[in-house]
């Protein structure tokens, strides 16, 4: 027997989902008695599924003596294709329950400096733990940058250093923020730089250091920037620009420069044993840190529990 390509379409709408279930227990268990058992149904409810199906493929699917039901050639063809069916759907719910559950799916998430080397680690080795089947794909860049991205769906979620409230930034795209902790800057030099010794450093015996600040552009310039205002002073002359946390480490360690770096940030590379803390007298307050998210849309089940995990990584920073 031939099928048209609209008969197949036809076919297609006829054809339920059960009925090919009853045919694979069947072929499989050789007996309509024993697939009524184990669909919970009556023998006539199965004779009447197998009688339909035939029909609808215009051929007897098996040949019925006392001892039991046994496949025809077109039964025996048709087994292995229903059997593949029912499992890719079984598949297709599976994967439809864990994305649903946050098990599966893909997390794009933007971050700035100040999550980059502690909260943001911590939080993936944990949703790694809980959730294997997420992927997770991590982009840096400025405030600048992750928010329009954020406003249009490229990202999921950003997380770093919350602008302030009275800064356009804030509201210039529909999103909400949540604060996790305060952050303060502290000076970090390389290891073993003779001014890591000193106590009670004034930041004016800095001045003629060369430092590393952040991107003007970036909302904790203007942190620093008050730093040095609040002791009378302008900006050392001798310094570079950069938000890259790993070009910040290389300078550090390759010359005798000085970074303003979140607390948080720096002393994983103080307990790495790369860098030292300055003792200085004043400091500067980083700002709040925490994340962003769509405002006008929900985020998927998987961003959900990476949203979890951040939280828990954020409090267990703390304890």
């Amino acid at each position: 027997m031939e099928i048209s390509p609209m008969s197949a379409i036809s076919l297609s709408r006829k054809l339920k989902f059960n009925q090919l279930m009853i045919f694979e227990l069947v072929l499989e268990s050789g007996s309509f008695v024993r697939a009524a058992n184990a669909m919970g149904l009556t023998q006539p409810a199965i004779t009447k599924a197998i009688y339909e199906l035939e029909s609808y493929f215009g051929g007897p699917l098996f040949e019925r003596s006392n001892r039991g039901v046994t496949p025809t050639e077109f039964g025996v063809m048709l087994g292995p294709r229903v059997k593949s069916l029912i499992a890719e759907t079984r598949y297709m719910t599976e994967e439809v329950n864990a994305f649903r559950t946050g098990e599966a799916g893909h997390v794009i998430v933007g971050t700035l400096i100040s999550a980059s080397a502690k909260l943001l680690p911590r939080t993936i080795v944990k949703l790694r733990k809980a959730t294997p089947g997420v992927l997770i794909t991590v982009r840096e860049g400025t405030t600048a940058q992750m928010f329009p991205a954020l406003a249009t769906g490229d990202l999921d979620i950003v997380v770093g250093r919350l602008p302030e409230q009275e800064l356009p930034l804030a509201h210039a795209f529909p999103l909400k923020h949540e604060v996790l902790f305060e952050e303060f800057f502290c000076a970090v030099m390389g290891k073993g730089h003779a001014l890591l010794d000193k106590k009670g450093l004034h930041i004016s015996e800095l001045m003629e250091e060369e430092w590393i600040f952040p991107l003007q552009e970036s909302p904790s310039y203007n942190a620093v920037e008050k730093l040095f205002r609040d002791a009378g002073l302008g900006l050392p002359p001798h310094h570079v620009n950069s938000l890259s946390t790993l070009t910040n480490i290389g300078l550090l360690l390759e010359a005798d420069m000085i970074a303003l770096m979140p607390r948080a940030a720096a002393l994983q590379f103080v307990n790495a044993g790369l860098l030292g803390i300055l003792d200085i007298k004043t400091t500067a307050n980083f700002g709040e840190v925490g994340f962003s998210i769509r405002a006008d849309k929900d985020v998927n089940p998987a961003c959900k529990n990476f949203i979890r995990c951040l939280r828990e990584a954020a409090k267990d920073m703390f304890e």
